[in-house]
């Protein structure tokens, strides 16, 4: 597929896309005889999973660093398992934290309508 679909179906931008495929986090972008790029499902799956990466904060060194060790093979599926595992770890802390600051939120959200309701 071209890289607009493959930006469609990632909900990537071809400018993301480009600068993924140019710094190495895009294994096997192959191109067509006219020089365009052509991605098949792998790519997209690839570009799906560094769009949920990136929107998660994981930093863009420990994704170029999960990709290189993509290219290396079977070798590395016990540190890219890590990898992702800390990440993991990382985003239950978030939903923690998340989970106290909604707690907040609505607690205050329910103060301000008591206020305006006693004014009403």
């Amino acid at each position: 597929m071209k890289i607009s679909e493959a930006a469609r179906a990632s909900g990537l931008s071809t400018h993301t896309i480009r600068y993924y495929e140019a710094s190495g986090m895009l294994p096997g972008v192959l191109r067509g005889t006219d020089g365009h790029r052509r991605f098949s499902p792998e790519n997209v799956d690839w570009l799906t999973l560094l769009a949920s990466l990136r929107d998660t904060g994981m930093p863009l060194k420990t994704m170029r660093h999960f990709a290189g060790l993509y290219r290396k093979g079977d070798a590395t599926v016990q540190d890219r398992k890590d990898i992702l595992s800390a990440h993991d770890t990382y985003l239950q802390d978030q939903q923690v934290k998340l989970a106290a600051c909604r707690a907040l939120l609505a607690h205050k959200l329910e103060r301000y309508d008591d206020i305006l309701g006693a004014t009403s």
